[in-house]
């Protein structure tokens, strides 16, 4: 190909990453064991290609840049990657990233942590010098994705907010800073493992300084505490000063004694916008575009743009653009940084038109959907209906089967929600659902041996805002009431996921209502339009979910309800047609029948095939009308997308997880996991969500929040899972290790830390109704506050959360919208408020907020009968 470089011809064509180095004027690829070892002095090419649901590879080409790199390495870099970007179709993603400024998609790619090495190795087959006999000092930041840098082995490198790793000849220490985040503390133990397993053979000692030590060293020890507590208490200092500790007095000696730490200074968080600017590149000058609201019909295809978002940076490539033209703008692009002073913390991501990223996108007013053509799939399906309808005989192409989700074995109950109470339907009555209701529908079943209780709030397309706004909480109260592992889940008439359908074996959904609610609306109304009368006329739309699952869905009495691709039963009174689309399956044929039986036994129906339809039939539907005659396609499963949510100044906030894993499930966090269709709104045990109408508003605010660029609907289904009641079919989305679903005591460093020493794991029963204290940073007040309090204040936020990029997302909520805990009776875990004097108040300054008071308290109590 011309112009591309042949190092990069027959690349992307396997799912993985192909890493090149810049070695003066050529590429040298790396083999798979250097993946990961990044030079200071170097530049590097890396190529990631993952599959789609769909079947299409999509690339992300990312040229990394050493702090120490030349500039004459940097510019060829970005060359480089236009050439791969040629190569692969012009249909890449580019990044550029900067040594220190990696972007989370990046390291992502490298579990645990890329360490980059200040040493220049110019073949990169050598392996790494074995420092197993020097000690070198690490910054950990980050709380998904490990952001390692190796800093000066020094005191002034300390801090209260990070996280340091210093590795010896036969021990690593890590250092929590007391303001540095839980999930950051756990992350870094991630590295230490990599250190010790790949630096010391898995052969040294793991020590923890800071904070977080303080309650393992307590249970370590075994210490009671009484009215003596204060003595105990008043051996532990600040900044991982820990009296009578070897490990503490041991890590203060590498750097020549204890001293203190000075304060961190309070960072101000800007909650503005930051200003887009928009230039087009005319060879490498920039020209300024005015424009207050951007939009998509100013972008040329024949140019290329660059868009200023302060901390990221766009370079937009029209179609028709030549590879020359886009190495002249990227070169612009690398001008224009160096220019700002911004070089080494600016992100820059690099696209051609029609690969646009999300991110890219929500800055532009009314960008068009694209929609996927499935010529090939749909194509199959039209010529195969074309020739059997001219009589030939043609194979039928395979029907999706639909997945076996849960166990078809399980026991139902169906309540109907009327004026904020519940009523329990009958077998018969609960297969009957109306629209102008709300249900709680309850499916309990067994798999693997535990007890599963699948909870759905159904909500009704007609139903009233005085039944609806109680169906949620009154779900909530039945899904605390039981004993196993519960689920819950909203779902909306017409909008339900396949799960809600396969529980039931039949289901018919009616227009009209049973509750006083909606009754009283009718009378109100006078409107009895729609509603379904027994021996009347109506039409229903017939669907088989499997063999032994079928539905009716009652629509509009009127001929453009129709489409060639279902089944439908016609009700004219005591007479019933069925019509059998001409692309409808031999599944949904199979089970007419049976519905019929269920809408009125007894009773005899017409046969009608479409195209052949009597009279009789379009006079009850009010006349012949067109309707769709085109074949319904069964649209390829979506990719998922890990998001994790946590509020800041009324603000919900949310940051993607790239290559997510089991592991990205921290029980300090709240975790959206977006499958399209549906999503599903993870609680940690240990997360701020308080209950399970809270988890249910974060999912709606997610969705409504303008945070998806498709601007989804808000019915949409969400489920609510909580750590340690994952259902098979949550965790069928990873690669699940049923041994890591650990209830082990304590945060997910104390836990990680625990098994990195080799430690017996206590367990703890999950709290079910989600009703459990927050987890608090260490340094701010544990106290049980009041529901007035709860008002009074907005949501805690822990710390800053994700670039600009993610800053856009946020959406401003009134006070009264935000997710708050309602008020309830304090579990047994739940800190007590008591005076500063007492035990409990103490150890709630002395130990970091994931340790219970209880728990502390009971830890110094201990402390003190052994010493005696």
């Amino acid at each position: 190909m011309k112009g591309v470089d042949d190092a990069f011809l027959g690349v992307g064509d396997k799912p993985g990453l192909d890493i090149w180095c810049i070695v003066g004027s050529s590429l040298a690829p790396l083999a798979k064991s250097q993946h990961g070892k990044f030079y200071a002095r170097n530049c590097y090419i890396i190529l990631n290609t993952a599959e789609l649901k769909t079947g299409v590879r999509r690339h992300d080409v990312h040229y990394w840049v050493g702090e120490e790199a030349k500039e004459e390495d940097c510019l060829m870099a970005s060359d480089k990657a236009v050439e791969l970007d040629a190569a692969l179709g012009s249909n890449t993603v580019q990044h550029r990233e900067t040594q220190g400024e990696e972007s989370d998609k990046f390291l992502s790619y490298f579990r645990p942590c890329i360490i980059p090495v200040h040493s220049h190795s110019p073949s990169h087959m050598e392996g790494s010098r074995n420092k197993s006999s020097q000690t070198t000092m690490f910054s950990c930041e980050g709380e998904h994705v490990a952001r390692v840098t190796e800093v000066v082995f020094s005191r002034s490198s300390l801090d209260h907010k990070g996280v340091f790793i210093v590795d010896t000849a036969s021990k690593i220490f890590v250092f929590s800073g007391c303001n540095s985040s839980v999930q950051t503390r756990a992350k870094a133990l991630d590295v230490v493992r990599h250190l010790k397993e790949n630096r010391h053979s898995g052969r040294c000692e793991i020590a923890a300084i800071g904070g977080a030590i303080c309650s393992c060293f307590l249970h370590k020890s075994g210490w009671k505490g009484d009215n003596s507590c204060s003595f105990y208490l008043s051996m532990i200092a600040e900044d991982g000063k820990l009296v009578g500790d070897s490990d503490a007095g041991e890590f203060w000696n590498l750097f020549g004694g204890y001293a203190p730490i000075p304060r961190d200074l309070l960072e101000a968080v800007s909650m503005n916008m930051p200003l887009e600017k928009l230039f087009w590149i005319n060879k490498r000058t920039l020209v300024p575009m005015e424009a207050h609201l951007l939009d998509r019909e100013i972008l040329n295809s024949d140019r290329s743009y660059i868009l200023d978002c302060s901390t990221e940076i766009f370079l937009w490539m029209g179609m028709t653009t030549l590879v020359s033209e886009r190495k002249t703008s990227v070169t612009a692009l690398e001008d224009y940084v160096h220019s700002q002073g911004r070089s080494s913390a600016v992100r820059t991501v690099i696209m051609t038109e029609g690969h646009e990223t999300d991110d890219f996108k929500l800055h532009f007013q009314h960008w068009p959907k694209i929609v996927e053509m499935k010529l090939y799939d749909a194509g199959r399906e039209k010529v195969a209906a074309i020739f059997k309808h001219h009589g030939y005989d043609v194979t039928e192409i395979p029907e999706h089967e639909p997945q076996q989700l849960i166990s078809c074995n399980g026991s139902l109950k169906v309540w109907l929600v009327d004026c904020g109470c519940t009523t329990l339907l009958s077998t018969e009555e609960q297969e009957k659902l109306y629209t102008g209701d709300c249900y709680i529908v309850q499916y309990s079943y067994v798999e693997d041996g535990k007890d599963y209780h699948l909870f759905f709030a159904w909500y009704g397309k007609n139903s009233i805002k005085e039944d609806s706004v109680a169906t949620a909480s009154l779900m909530s109260s039945l899904a605390n009431s039981v004993k196993g592992h519960p689920v819950v889940a909203q779902v909306f008439d017409g909008r339900e996921p396949e799960l809600f359908f396969s529980i039931f074996k039949s289901l018919i959904i009616f227009k009209g209502g049973r509750s006083a609610a909606y009754k009283n609306h009718v009378v109100q109304k006078s409107d009895r339009n729609g509603c379904h009368q027994k021996d009347e006329v109506a039409l229903f739309h017939v669907q088989a979910l499997r063999h032994d699952c079928v539905q009716a869905i009652q629509v509009d009495l009127v001929a453009t309800s129709l489409n060639s691709s279902h089944c439908y039963i016609l009700q004219d009174h005591s007479s019933f047609f069925i019509w059998l689309g001409s692309l409808s399956s031999p599944s949904d044929h199979n089970m007419l029948d049976r519905m019929m039986n269920k809408l009125c036994p007894f009773k005899q129906s017409l046969l009608v095939r479409e195209g052949s339809e009597p009279d009789d039939f379009w006079k009850v539907l009010g006349g012949r009308s067109e309707y769709s005659k085109e074949k319904r396609v069964k649209g390829w499963p979506a990719d998922r997308h890990l998001y994790a949510c946590r509020f800041e100044q009324g603000l919900l906030k949310v940051k993607e997880v790239f290559s997510f894993c089991q592991d990205d499930l921290a029980t300090e966090e709240t975790l959206v996991l977006d499958c399209n269709n549906e999503i599903y709104v993870w609680v940690g045990l240990h997360s701020d969500v308080t209950s399970k109408e809270q988890a249910l508003n974060i999912g709606k605010m997610f969705l409504q929040d303008g945070i998806l660029h498709d601007r989804r609907s808000i019915e949409t289904t969400v489920y609510i899972i909580t750590e340690g009641d994952e259902p098979a079919f949550f965790t069928d989305f990873f690669k699940w290790d049923s041994s890591k679903q650990s209830s082990m005591v304590g945060n997910s460093f104390e836990r990680k830390l625990a098994l990195l020493k080799g430690l017996s794991p206590k367990l703890e029963t999950p709290d079910r109704s989600m009703r459990r204290p927050s987890l608090r940073r260490p340094g701010v007040s544990s106290e049980t506050s009041t529901p007035e309090h709860q008002q009074q204040r907005p949501t805690a936020a822990r710390r800053a959360f994700g670039s600009a990029s993610a800053g856009r997302f946020a959406r401003e909520r009134s006070p009264a919208a935000a997710p708050t805990a309602s008020p309830s009776t304090p579990s047994p875990r739940s800190r007590s408020s008591s005076s500063t004097s007492t035990p409990t108040a103490v150890a709630r300054q002395l130990f970091p907020a994931s340790l219970h008071a209880s728990e502390a308290v009971h830890a110094l109590s201990n402390s003190t009968s052994r010493r005696r």
